[in-house]
């Protein structure tokens, strides 16, 4: 039974977190909200709230940045956001599967939830 919740706890954690590899919109962020709503494990909800976090931090940066694009010094910063939203998942999604138990965290990201 312990290895078909933490089988379980494994798909829906990384799921969360491999969400904003779905899609750049808003429906990207809607699966873990679903998956924060409809699980009872709080290491799967607390990955979820995290997986929000990054979507609307990958958001607002991506504002910010678009903004300075006007002062031509958003285009490198742009850059920079893309990369840490393809790696930072990755590594979300590497730790998760590895150690089940855990929550991953985020670093450097506005906490909202």
């Amino acid at each position: 039974m312990e290895s078909m919740n933490n089988d379980k706890r494994k798909l829906l954690s990384a799921l969360s977190h491999g969400s904003i590899f779905f899609s750049a919109l808003v429906v990207s962020v809607g699966l873990p909200i679903a998956i924060l709503l409809v699980s009872d494990d709080p290491v799967v909800k607390e990955n979820a709230k995290e997986a929000i976090n990054f979507h609307f931090n990958v958001w607002l940066y991506g504002i910010i940045f678009g903004v300075l694009c006007f002062v031509l010094i958003g285009y490198p910063l742009l850059v920079i956001l893309g990369i840490v939203s393809l790696v930072m998942p990755i590594l979300a999604i590497l730790k998760c599967l590895g150690t089940p138990g855990q929550s991953y965290h985020y670093p450097f990201i506005f906490r909202l939830l």
